[in-house]
């Protein structure tokens, strides 16, 4: 089979080909507000406690303590959340998606205990970096009630098994989301995520190098 010439394949191509969504910004309708606050309020929320977590590793000299095994935790959570927010962002949302957002929430739940665990036997867990986990911990979850909100029909369909031919497909929206506002995203994340962990981790590597753990 030619996946090049596959309905799915064709559709991702011409991704941008459709009119960008439109999000009016002074409607009330409870639609337009959720998707308002589900892109302009949950999703950046999550860029300022991310790197007021990084600053708590800093400050209790993650690299000297629980170093490369914590920070590896922490890649695996970016993970689990990173691969639901791009679903989110490009998507449709269908009953794969639904499934793969439950799951990954699900596990990074999981990984955030493990997390905290690990931290605790090795470094001292601050309250104000507990509190910052649990606000990190919760996004995930408002983001997916919020979403599962806007596409109750999908959930309806995800809960009795996704018999729809396109159910179980992974497509791109019908109506993409701006590109500025996903521009927009991709700067906040790199600049507050991927850049603060990433020299995090090359800090953690480096100081087991020195003591000659790795």
């Amino acid at each position: 089979m030619d996946l090049h010439r596959s309905p799915v394949a064709r559709a991702w191509r011409h991704w941008r080909r459709p009119a960008d969504r439109s999000v009016p910004r002074r409607s009330l309708d409870a639609e337009d507000t959720s998707r308002r606050f589900l892109m302009y309020g949950v999703m950046p929320l999550w860029f300022v406690p991310s790197v007021a977590d990084w600053i708590m590793h800093r400050r209790t000299r993650i690299e000297e303590t629980s170093g490369v095994r914590e920070s590896a935790v922490h890649a695996l959570m970016m993970a689990e959340a990173g691969v639901p927010v791009t679903l989110g962002l490009l998507a449709k949302v269908n009953p794969l998606v639904l499934t793969v957002m439950g799951g990954a929430a699900l596990a990074h739940g999981a990984t955030a205990l493990w997390d905290v665990s690990l931290a605790t036997t090795e470094r001292e867990v601050r309250p104000m970096e507990q509190h910052i986990h649990s606000f990190l911990e919760v996004l995930p979850l408002t983001a997916l009630a919020f979403l599962a909100c806007l596409h109750a029909d999908q959930v309806r369909g995800t809960l009795r098994g996704g018999r729809g031919a396109g159910d179980w497909k992974l497509l791109p929206k019908e109506s993409p989301l701006p590109a500025r506002y996903l521009a927009g995203i991709g700067v906040g994340l790199t600049v507050c995520v991927a850049l603060p962990y990433a020299e995090e981790m090359t800090r953690c590597l480096k100081a087991a190098r020195r003591r000659g753990t790795l």
